[in-house]
């Protein structure tokens, strides 16, 4: 399909959104970059990451069981860096300094993805059409699920609420060994071609990729043996797979979010950018300020997607400018008190896709 178009309005709510944030920021003196709070956490995960691979790989624990621990506390700090460090850094965010941000952005490279093209897959794609299909590449998982009512229907979608747990898991391995293979050298994401690589862009991808194929399964192999080196990755790649997963389906996949599609004569989606993404994405368990620190601030999905050269360290406060004029504007805000709450709105969302 062709890339949609959305509706303009006048007078736009987006605008409104705009000067209502860009107001705090002035009246607070305040930079909408991240900050030492921020620099102070991806601290805390990138030594944490270094020094729990330095032991498991080349102190390996006595003990098979303690050993296995450790890979997946790995798994949970690569999806952490991924959330904090990563997502800032690719929205421009990290910090004021744009050779911070990349070096943030990179950090994708060392855990075996591409920054090329997660830059075009979430950043362009994602942000700009969310929930869109055939558009927006994170609710294509065919055949193995159905995110959509506009996607076929198969029969083992029936019980897609089920098996979705095992899927998830794969996301770090799908990606790293398969996803970016086949966006490379088809040259498109879905039906959306690539950008023309430079030099540069080629020579980072392949780069990256052996740099971390190195990292996680030669050096492991040679200092532990291969069985365990192997093991040791799955443990750590299914546990980071599943993190990134639920946590990216419970902001846009769940029962209350839409999927638009844009008319078949004039291509327009109905709302205007800014409805759009309150429409198709939620929020969830913002009030807790643990799962707020690990996950980047995506429980306040809104924000992100509103504001994605903010850093997630201010949705908390422009979260309640957000929600004020939403009120007024009659928009629906969604959000979910609990995780719990929005985990269980996501399986029954499944539930729904998966029936005749």
């Amino acid at each position: 399909m062709q890339t949609p178009k959305f509706t303009t309005h006048t007078p736009s709510f987006h605008a409104e959104l705009k000067k209502r944030i860009n107001d705090y920021f002035t009246e607070k003196g305040i930079s909408p970059a991240g900050n030492y709070k921020l620099w102070t956490k991806g601290l805390i995960l990138v030594v944490g990451f270094i020094a729990l691979y330095v032991h498991v790989t080349f102190f390996t624990p006595a003990s098979m069981w303690l050993a296995w621990g450790e890979c997946i506390i790995l798994g949970c700090l690569i999806a952490g860096i991924g959330f904090n460090i990563m997502h800032d850094g690719a929205h421009g965010s990290f910090s004021n300094s744009p050779v911070l941000n990349k070096a943030a952005a990179v950090t994708l490279g060392v855990l075996g993805g591409s920054h090329f093209m997660w830059n075009m897959k979430h950043n362009v794609i994602h942000h700009a059409y969310t929930n869109v299909d055939g558009v927006d590449d994170d609710i294509d998982a065919k055949p193995f699920l159905r995110m959509a009512s506009t996607q076929k229907r198969y029969k083992m979608h029936k019980y897609q609420h089920l098996y979705f747990w095992f899927f998830y898991c794969w996301l770090h391995a799908f990606w790293i060994f398969f996803s970016d293979y086949k966006k490379y050298f088809t040259k498109k994401i879905g039906d959306i071609p690539l950008k023309k690589m430079s030099f540069k862009d080629h020579f980072y991808f392949w780069f990256h990729k052996v740099l971390s194929y190195c990292m996680f399964l030669v050096v492991p192999s040679i200092t532990v043996g291969v069985v365990p080196a192997i093991v040791g990755f799955m443990t750590a790649t299914l546990a980071g797979g599943f993190i990134l997963s639920i946590v990216f389906q419970l902001a846009h996949t769940v029962e209350h979010t839409s999927f638009p599609m844009p008319d078949v004569v004039t291509g327009k989606l109905e709302d205007e950018w800014a409805v759009h993404q309150l429409k198709t994405t939620a929020n969830f368990a913002t009030k807790n300020k643990a799962i707020s620190w690990y996950v980047g601030g995506l429980n306040f999905q809104v924000e992100h997607h509103l504001f994605p050269k903010i850093s997630h360290i201010h949705y908390p406060a422009i979260s309640k400018i957000i929600k004020k004029a939403c009120e007024e504007y009659n928009v629906t805000y969604i959000e979910y008190k609990y995780m719990t709450t929005a985990v269980a709105s996501h399986i029954a969302f499944l539930k729904e896709m998966g029936k005749a």
